[in-house]
């Protein structure tokens, strides 16, 4: 490499991008690029491909003689842009580094093609819903999912140096948005399908209105405030705008296509027909349930009236119509979105969590404005929930005590941009705080970052103490003494340049 940060290396192997070669927009592209691209700084002065350990070596070694920063992304899916970097610094690409077949184990492999292999021979792990996630961001940051009340997060499953160093296995897991290394591989307990023959899966779908949303949420309500509720179960409830290209790429049309929809759809979602009554090609608004039993023993029996409590009043689909049993390794498959995200838009997006056990969830609710919006809930909590009892794992994952995360996504045209902000920020001051109807705290998660990207200032609301934070950075100030992996705000820093901000109980968004 040059003393620019857009000169190339010679001796990498691996494809190079600077800011004026053609491919870089493609080669620098992130999920959050869309939303967070200028106020970020998601510009890296240089993109690197690696093929190996040794073009990593190589570019570490150049970062630290010329006083760089290196941004590690695998699949790039953090909300504000935290695996990005600006244009004094190196981005250091891991998506296809490591993808042969014998390294299945390596932080490349993205999440769909990790449970193929799994479903393969037969075991599963908890994991998230985003297909394009890849093992490497997804680990660090937990990989929240569908399985987290039965089995925990992927990052429980994690077997590395936890023993020998175990404050390096903390920071690594769940401690910083930003990587104080480079993570290559890992290795993963695994749960085997025998061990929970006659698990049951569940997919429901229903036409939105206000009234079954609030039916449906008082459910999982009533799950989520039952400290003693079996961990057997798992459930989590989506909202989501019109889009034929969304549902119709899931297969969720329905049976005998769109005309069979009776006369009660025309009824109540007249939006989906022309003024002489002809069907509009695009599909209303949806609630979609997941819901899933899995056994732990030979005397475990389902609750069938639970679960169908989720399906009643719902239409018929050719993907997932009634509870189905299948083995855990292929039901896993059906919690997985298969797209990078739900609408090609700008968006808002913010992530709750609560430890209440007396919900009024049914107060937060998306309506129709005229932008796209995708909302999901999710149960977590409970004595018998392995998210809870995960807590003293050696792990940083925050806010174990949790009962229920909401994430509340509104994508939106540019020109839209400031209605879609004035819905979130009426959102944030009716659920969160002393008076929030959703949680008294202000508790976020890495993955789902908003709001301030200088973590530095509002490190109270992704950590639940002060000596817990203390504690990371002074693990920063060991594992990346130069700086060289602090390649924006978004990172935890090294203890000597940290400004104690925030003490408990002060908000900044």
């Amino acid at each position: 490499m040059s003393t620019a940060a857009t000169g190339e290396h010679p001796g990498v192997i691996g494809k190079q991008f600077g800011p004026t070669d053609k491919d870089y927009d493609r080669a620098h592209l992130q999920y959050a690029t869309s939303t967070h691209r200028v106020d970020h700084g998601m510009n890296p002065g240089l993109v690197v491909q690696p093929r190996s350990k040794d073009d990593i070596k190589k570019v570490i070694a150049y970062a630290k003689a010329n006083k760089k920063a290196i941004a590690i992304r695998t699949g790039g899916h953090q909300y504000s842009g935290a695996s990005s970097t600006g244009p004094h610094n190196i981005q250091l690409d891991l998506k296809n580094t490591f993808e042969s077949s014998e390294d299945l184990s390596f932080v490349s492999h993205s999440l769909d093609k990790f449970n193929a292999f799994l479903r393969k021979h037969k075991v599963f792990v908890p994991h998230g819903q985003c297909s394009t996630v890849h093992l490497g961001g997804h680990v660090q940051t937990g990989g929240y999912g569908q399985l987290g009340r039965s089995f925990g997060l992927l990052g429980d499953h994690k077997k590395i140096t936890r023993s020998s160093d175990p404050d390096l296995f903390f920071a690594w897991l769940g401690g910083s948005p930003g990587n104080l290394g480079v993570l290559t591989h890992f290795s993963i307990q695994v749960h085997r399908d025998d061990d929970h023959r006659g698990s049951i899966g569940l997919y429901a779908t229903h036409l939105y209105n206000k009234d079954k949303l609030r039916k449906l949420v008082g459910h999982l309500a009533e799950m989520s405030d039952n400290e003693n509720f079996p961990r057997n179960y798992d459930v989590c409830i989506s909202v989501v705008s019109s889009s034929l290209k969304l549902f119709s790429s899931l297969e969720l049309l329905p049976v005998g296509g769109l005309e069979s929809l009776d006369e009660k759809v025309k009824e109540e979602h007249p939006e989906i027909f022309d003024d002489d009554g002809n069907l509009v090609k695009i599909w209303p608004r949806l609630i979609v349930v997941y819901a899933q039993y899995v056994p732990f023993g030979p005397n475990d029996k389902p609750d069938m009236a639970f679960l169908e409590q989720f399906k009643k009043g719902s239409i018929p689909l050719r993907r997932l119509t009634t509870q189905v049993k299948a083995p855990m390794s292929q039901l896993t498959k059906l919690w997985i979105f298969p797209h990078a995200r739900e609408f090609e838009y700008p968006y808002i997006k913010r992530t709750y969590l609560t430890n209440s056990k007396t919900l009024r969830v049914e107060k937060i609710m998306p309506s129709g404005n005229g932008q796209w919006l995708s909302a999901q809930l999710q149960c977590f909590g409970g004595e018998n929930s392995m998210f809870t009892r995960n807590a003293n794992n050696g792990t940083a994952y925050s806010w174990r005590d949790s009962t229920l995360c909401m994430t509340i996504d509104n994508f939106h045209k540019p020109e839209k941009k400031a209605e879609a902000e004035a819905w979130q920020a009426t959102n944030d001051a009716e659920a969160i705080g002393p008076n929030g109807i959703f949680s008294k705290q202000d508790r976020r998660v890495l993955w789902g970052s908003y709001g301030s990207f200088d973590l530095d200032s509002v490190w109270n609301t992704y950590y639940e103490d002060r000596p817990k934070y203390e504690r990371l950075m002074q693990t920063r100030t060991l594992a990346d003494p130069e700086g060289i992996f602090t390649p924006n705000t978004f990172c935890v820093k090294r203890a000597r340049d940290s400004v104690r901000k925030n003490p408990p109980g002060h908000r900044k968004i």
